[in-house]
């Protein structure tokens, strides 16, 4: 059972449901396989958690950013391969060695670099080949009048290295515009050709994967070997309002829950949170919550009829969101009290209040609103709970 009783905030994650946001992402993959990324402490949802389910969902295959963040991984007894999408500094060489990580190789330079230092220790260092077919972030150029073909054949090549991959990454692949489509799919063309080449210098290009997770919505026609999807499997895109082309079935793992501090009534007139944003029209029933900016909740959103549930009540925030509190007008319910739980994101007696929600009063993305919510909300796994409930 769920224990909230010292709890300001937190966050509930309902990491059975991962099992099933997999089985909608095979369905439109196909063969293609998955790839878990889970950089970013899987989006707020809790790296090591969730990489459990989804081991338990058949993916054999995990993406970072940062070797930081493949520690914790194999520090959690996670021995499938873990992907380092990121930038690794050479002085910390010697960990990708001794953990058996794959490093995204980034460069022509970083890939000397790489065999360097491999040679010099008598082993090979392990990565996937990172290919700039368009994003102009990190990579290898291969693109319309800059190829970097003799330095990518070069690099397949070098006795220090052991390269297990290749990939590269849509920027627009969220966007079904003719200009974006048209993108997209020349980047695919790009990614193709450059594969063909290193087949044709005599090598084995490992495995190709180039699917985000719009470009698991959007383009699953090419049928490579690997697909990479980090939100998908928590149940959300990055903006629910962005049109895709298919129709998957998600359950959303995350809810965010708080409580109700206080309850008072203001006279009419009176003024809630910093700015005086919020005037009292007539009197009026306050709810103080304890959550704010510095739990995840964006004080961008503040004043913007923002609404939580109460006890199954929609019910605005009103005034300035503060950095560990905030206020909602629960005018015209009197069930309210100290103590009841408040629902940010999830469900409550039948309704529902959505994380996109929050994202677009906040002008952003759902990546970024996920990723913001802080260190000190608790994470729950209800389904490691519900497990140690059987246990006892």
């Amino acid at each position: 059972m769920l224990k909230t009783d010292g709890l300001r905030c937190w966050a509930q994650i309902d990491t059975d449901a991962i099992a099933h946001n997999v089985k909608e992402i095979q369905k439109l993959v196909g063969d293609t396989k998955v790839m878990g990324i889970v950089k970013a402490n899987a989006y707020g949802h809790g790296a090591l958690a969730c990489t459990k389910a989804l081991q338990k969902a058949g993916v054999d295959y995990f993406g970072v950013a940062c070797l930081q963040e493949a520690i914790e991984l194999r520090e959690g007894n996670i021995k499938d391969p873990i992907l380092i999408l990121g930038y690794t500094p050479p002085t910390c060489f010697e960990i990708l060695d001794q953990l058996d990580l794959h490093q995204s190789i980034l460069s022509y330079d970083y890939a000397k670099k790489m065999n360097e230092w491999a040679l010099e220790n008598h082993t090979k260092l392990k990565g996937h080949v990172k290919l700039d077919t368009g994003m102009n972030r990190t990579g290898f150029l291969y693109q319309d009048g800059a190829k970097e073909k003799e330095e990518l054949l070069d690099t397949w090549n070098m006795p220090g290295l052991q390269i297990d991959g290749i990939f590269s990454h849509f920027p627009v692949s969220d966007d079904l515009e003719k200009d974006s489509a048209d993108f997209t799919r020349h980047q695919m063309d790009l990614f193709d050709e450059a594969i063909e080449e290193i087949k044709k210098a005599g090598y084995h290009p490992g495995l190709r994967h180039i699917q985000n997770s719009y470009g698991i919505l959007n383009y699953q026609d090419r049928g490579y070997d690997y697909c990479r999807p980090g939100l998908l499997y928590m149940g959300v895109t990055s903006d629910d309002s962005v049109p895709i082309l298919s129709n998957p079935d998600f359950i959303p793992i995350l809810s965010l829950k708080a409580k109700v501090s206080m309850v008072k009534t203001i006279p009419q007139g009176a003024t809630v949170s910093y700015g005086r944003h919020f005037k009292a029209k007539k009197p009026t029933k306050i709810a103080s919550l304890t959550i704010g900016y510095a739990d995840g909740l964006p004080r961008i959103c503040s004043n913007q009829d923002l609404k939580v549930l109460i006890r199954g009540h929609l019910v605005p925030i009103v005034g300035n969101i503060c950095m560990d509190q905030c206020m909602a007008d629960i005018s015209g319910f009197d069930d309210i009290k100290e103590g009841d739980i408040v629902t940010l994101i999830g469900e409550d007696q039948g309704t529902t209040v959505t994380l996109d929600t929050i994202t677009r009063l906040a002008h952003t993305i759902n990546n970024e609103t996920l990723t913001s919510i802080t260190s000190r909300v608790e994470r729950f796994d209800l389904a490691a709970l519900n497990d140690q409930e059987k246990d006892i």
